[in-house]
């Protein structure tokens, strides 16, 4: 059966976005059977994998409307992806009245599961009901995180809400990993915060960072990861770096 891992971040602006798209497809080009969720209403990781935001099928046609999840992917040369719907953002509001509302997500993947080595979600930078549905249909939780004081504010909020949601709705819910992004070795905070992280987080905080690159910011205007848009540049040599570290972290699940 498949790993679920949801990729959150209270936080905007940390690649979290970037992170998702990009593992997802250097996963794929390694040959692992993977499934890429856009949970996010802007939809950036729907266009990242070539796909528009206004789509249909959706994930909002999923979580709404009962469309199987079979029904509600598109094939891409990257991996799957289930893209954003543009009703989503007021979907956390529709649910509030649903009964068991927080396992909506966790029922319309199950049927899935089975079909995929990783399934990725890509949370919206809130930690409202979508997310909440994020964590509950979760094994793990990939965390993207520059390197700066706000962030490392940020992240202790998040931790909380994981450590809340394994306690009363997911005890299977663990931490994936920690993945510092943006990087810049440069300044002197970059490597203070790196750290304090390590420090305290030890092994959950990946070896591989993903440093600043204007190429992979560049390759979602084309409808391509960075992956792919450009293998040579040092921000896709990167991601490629990460999922294969990530895979030795799951060693034993098979293609």
């Amino acid at each position: 059966m498949g790993k679920i891992i949801a990729v959150a971040n209270q936080k905007g602006g940390v690649a979290k976005t970037t992170t998702a798209v990009n593992l997802c497809a250097a996963l794929h080009s390694f040959g692992k059977k993977v499934l890429l969720v856009d949970l996010d209403p802007q939809g950036n990781a729907s266009s990242g994998m070539g796909i528009s935001k206004t789509s249909s099928p959706n994930t909002y046609e999923m979580l709404m409307k009962g469309l199987p999840a079979e029904e509600s992917l598109f094939h891409t040369e990257f991996g799957d992806l289930i893209p954003s719907g543009k009703d989503l953002a007021a979907a956390s509001l529709e649910m509030a009245d649903m009964e068991d509302r927080e396992s909506v997500l966790k029922k319309a993947l199950l049927p899935v599961r089975q079909s995929y080595d990783f399934i990725f979600i890509d949370c919206p930078p809130s930690l409202e009901l979508i997310t909440v549905n994020a964590l509950v249909a979760a094994d793990s939780v990939l965390i993207p995180m520059q390197c700066e004081y706000y962030a490392l504010e940020g992240i202790t909020d998040l931790l909380t809400s994981i450590k809340l949601t394994n306690r009363k709705l997911n005890r299977g819910l663990e931490i994936e990993g920690i993945v510092l992004t943006m990087f810049d070795g440069r300044m002197n905070l970059t490597n203070q915060v790196a750290t304090e992280l390590r420090k305290y987080l030890g092994s959950k905080v990946y070896e591989t960072v993903i440093p600043r690159s204007i190429r992979l910011s560049e390759a979602p205007s084309h409808g391509l990861p960075g992956v792919v848009y450009d293998k040579a540049n040092k921000g896709s040599r990167a991601y490629v770096e990460l999922a294969n570290e990530f895979l030795q972290k799951n060693e034993g699940r098979k293609g």
